[in-house]
């Protein structure tokens, strides 16, 4: 009887036990985080985000006259709000947030090192970023961190906030 013999190929295995998790981000996650020390400034961006939602129209004609068919919008947003950097790397989680709204001046670990650590991981890397901050910052050297727009904090007006919701979340 003739013996089997071992691949003499060697073959990569995954280590035991993952570094970090490695959840996957639906189409349909409609996570949103806001991370910024300041609560009222938070909870008015919240407000923001939210009417962004309500204010979408992904209905069509056919999709009203017809209930089985399924709706794009099947959750609402869910808004989180985290006052450092640290607290909203630990909920990263799956899903994982279709959008940031990220300060830079936070407590402890600022905006730079939160956007350092996002991309490091691939999975995180490709999540969208919106700094919202009162500090001049050009928004060329930080694309390859996944900001796709800077927001300044004295100049914000609710529909800049629409329009990344509705741009990146729904």
């Amino acid at each position: 009887m003739p013996t089997l013999k071992a691949p003499t190929t060697p073959t990569l295995s995954a280590p035991d036990t993952p570094l970090v998790p490695a959840p996957s981000r639906p189409a349909s996650s409609r996570r949103i985080f806001i991370i910024d020390d300041d609560e009222l400034f938070a909870d008015c961006l919240k407000t923001a985000i939210l009417s962004a939602d309500k204010t979408s129209d992904k209905s069509s004609t056919y999709e009203t006259q017809n209930p089985s068919t399924p709706s794009k919008n099947l959750s609402p947003l869910s808004v989180e709000i985290f006052k450092n950097a640290v607290d909203a790397m630990s909920s990263l989680d799956d899903p994982l947030p279709a959008l940031i709204f990220l300060d830079v001046l936070l407590p402890g670990a600022d905006g730079f090192t939160f956007l350092n650590e996002l991309v490091s991981y691939v999975d995180t890397s490709k999540i969208p970023i919106v700094l919202v901050t009162s500090l001049e910052l050009s928004e060329f050297n930080l694309k390859l961190y996944g900001v796709k727009g800077i927001l300044n904090k004295e100049k914000l007006k609710p529909e800049d906030i629409v329009h990344y919701v509705k741009r990146y979340a729904i």
